[in-house]
Formats: structure tokens, C-alpha cells, sequence
């Protein structure tokens, strides 16, 4: 999964800055609630999540902060899971997960865990959607965060959009000729929309719905930069409710598969500049990418393997190295020995680099490579 810096994670970021030393709680947990016994279930599960948060010395401040964040969520629907991360008794991430984590997690560390967060993020592909018929359209732009940006309606002229008929029942040409031109002005103005919302968001996706003379028409005024991105979805206008449903699904499935071809696309650029050895933009091995992290010269962290390794810290996450005698050498006091799970994806976002995760997809020294943005 591909997850975009945001500014939950750069609050994070700043909270290690301020309050170093101080430990964070690290949860995740599956809070599906599907079955008649789920809720006992999740019962057995914070039982089990708050003893082990406990026994790694979590206070109780903090316990009870995670406490209250577990049981005042409302249900969600279908599978799903949970993402927790708290410290000096306050919440600081509160997350739905696009799918449960296989096991539940729960660390107590200097550092916040945000593998599993990655790993297991909602595809986050940003997207415009676009109903549209004769008259308008009902627009959502969604960012790479996975957050609504905008959502509005798109009203053109209303009258006249419809041929009037003769007696005869054949159309009058002049009216004809001034439907066609309200119809044509309608669909500018929707495709100006869409323009700027797309642009506005960066968008990737650009789902088209509604009647299909409108789809095609709406199509073809859009931009030559933009129509790469568009998908044709479905029918009906953009009033015809009962389709929401069935369109969310499919513009969920779009997102998706766009986010599986994006990570693919990283993992055969990683490859690519991989075998261009010292000239290519990318290194992998710990003491590798610790060197380009505390550079700012990272476009996206590659995370493989989530073993149980450890590198020096100084006080700003981006002071990162393999050895101690590399700090000591750039001048930079060693302040802990972190895990390189915890201690480098936070590094990255501290960069503004994505994080992306690839579990054995690659085979990376010692877990985990790097894009870089420079040579």
C-alpha cells in the first residue's frame, strides 16, 4: 500500500520533535463488527491489547486515552480494522484501516509504529467523480489523503434542453439548433469544473457517470492533458439516487486497481534506477537510506521486510544512521537506538517522501530502499 504525507502524520512528526523521549502507544486491531458476538470480541480484544500495552510499561494515562477512543467509535461497516497511536495520555491518530491487520498489534516505544498504518491504509488515489446530464452535475474531488475536498453541484441553463416537438411530432429546427447550444454551453461549463477541481487535487482518476451523450460530450470538452485520466461509468442523471450506491462501489474498485498499477509502476522505477548502480535514483540497505533521509533526498520509502532492527537516533528524526560513529562524525549527539520500523518512516515523512510498502514484492537489503529525488 502507497500512503501520502499528511498532516496528521507531519503533527507526529512534530510531537517527536518537542517531546522526545516520551513513548508512544502503537495499536492495531481488527473492528469489524459483522457477527452477533462483535462486540465481545472486541472486548477480548482491548483486554488482550491493553495487558500487553502494560506490560510493555504503558501508563496509565495513556491506556485509558485508548481506552475511551476504542468503545466511543461508532461501528463501522462490513470489515474493517483500527488504527491507534496515543501518547501522554491523549490520542494523537485515530484511523480507519481499508482492511484488518492479520494479528492485532500493540508497542509501546520512543517512537510511533506506522508500518501497519501503511500497510493497510484505504487506497488513497486522488480522484474527481462526476455525475452529468443535460442540465449539470453533482462534482467530488477527492485528495491524495483520502480526504472530500470538494463537493458541490454544477447547474447550467435548465430550459430549453429537451426538443419541442411539431404536430407532427417532428422537431422544429431553430429548436432543435437552441437545445444542442444550451446542451453544448452545459457540458463547458461541467468540463471547466472538473478542470480545476482535478487540478486542484492532482487528481489521477476522473470517473465520468451519468447519461451517456453527456459522458461522451463531457469527454470530449475536457482538456487533452486530462483525458487520459477518465473513466466512463454507469448510467443515469446526476438526480437518479438509487445508482450512488452502486457507483461508489465501482469507483472504490477504480481506486483500487489505479493504486495497485501506482505501486507497481514504484517498484518497476525502483528496479529500473536500482540497476543504474551509482548514477541511478535509488538506494536500498539501512545505511543507504539513513544517509539519504538525513539528506532530504527521499521521494518515497520502500518498506519490505518489518524485522526486528535497530539504528541511532539523534534528536530530529531525519538524524538517522546505521552506526553511532556516523552522527559523531556529522556533529549530531546519538539520543537512542530505535527500531529502523518506527525510526525511518517517520524519518521519511519528516522529508515529505510517500511511504509505500511492498512486503516481499522486493527483495530489499535489510528491508528497506529508497527513491531518490536527486543525484
Amino acid at each position: 500500500m502507497d500512503i501520502a504525507v499528511d498532516s496528521g502524520l507531519r503533527d507526529l512528526v512534530a510531537r517527536t520533535r518537542q517531546t522526545r523521549g516520551t513513548p508512544f502507544a502503537s495499536m492495531y486491531y481488527e473492528s469489524s463488527h459483522t457477527t452477533e458476538d462483535a462486540t465481545k470480541v472486541l472486548e477480548l480484544t482491548w483486554r488482550e491489547l491493553a495487558d500487553d500495552l502494560r506490560a510493555q510499561g504503558a501508563d496509565a494515562d495513556t491506556v485509558a486515552a485508548l481506552e475511551d477512543a476504542v468503545w466511543s467509535a461508532p461501528y463501522p461497516a462490513g470489515r474493517s480494522g483500527r488504527a491507534l497511536i496515543a501518547a501522554g495520555g491523549a490520542v494523537l491518530v485515530d484511523r480507519s484501516l481499508g482492511e484488518p491487520p492479520a494479528r492485532p498489534v500493540a508497542r509501546w516505544s520512543t517512537l510511533p509504529y506506522l508500518v501497519p498504518l501503511v500497510a493497510h491504509a484505504p487506497p488513497s488515489v486522488a480522484h474527481v467523480v462526476v455525475t452529468v446530464d443535460k442540465v449539470g452535475a453533482e462534482m467530488t474531488g477527492v485528495d491524495s489523503t483520502g480526504a472530500v475536498a470538494y463537493q458541490h453541484p454544477v447547474l447550467g441553463s435548465e430550459h430549453p434542453v429537451h426538443e419541442a416537438g411539431t404536430n407532427a411530432g417532428l422537431p422544429r429546427r431553430h429548436d432543435r439548433e437552441h437545445v444542442q447550444e444550451t446542451v453544448k454551453q452545459n457540458i463547458h461549463l461541467v468540463a471547466d469544473d472538473v478542470t480545476k477541481v482535478a487540478d486542484a487535487v492532482s487528481a489521477e482518476l476522473i470517473v465520468i457517470s451519468g447519461e451517456v451523450k453527456g459522458r461522451r460530450a463531457l469527454r470530449d470538452a475536457l482538456p487533452d492533458r486530462l483525458r487520459d485520466s477518465v473513466v466512463d461509468v454507469g448510467d443515469g442523471g446526476r438526480t437518479q439516487a438509487p445508482y450512488s450506491d452502486a457507483l461508489g462501489e465501482e469507483v472504490d474498485s477504480l481506486v483500487a486497481e489505479r493504486e495497485r498499477q501506482r505501486i507497481a509502476a514504484r517498484a518497476d522505477q525502483f528496479r529500473a534506477e536500482l540497476a543504474h548502480g551509482t548514477d541511478g535514483l535509488a538506494v536500498q540497505g539501512i545505511s543507504g537510506v539513513c544517509a539519504a533521509l538525513r539528506e532530504a533526498n527521499v521521494e518515497a520509502l520502500l518498506i519490505g521486510s518489518d524485522d526486528d532492527q535497530h539504528i541511532h537516533t539523534g534528536a530530529d528524526p531525519i538524524e538517522v544512521a546505521a552506526d553511532p560513529e556516523m552522527l559523531d562524525q556529522l556533529g549530531i549527539s546519538v539520543v537512542d537506538r530505535d527500531r529502523a520500523d518506527e525510526a525511518l518512516p517517520l524519518a521519511a515523512i519528516a522529508v515529505g517522501a510517500d511511504l509505500l510498502v511492498v512486503g516481499d514484492d522486493l527483495a530489499l537489503e535489510d528491508g528497506f530502499g529508497a527513491l531518490l529525488r536527486y543525484r
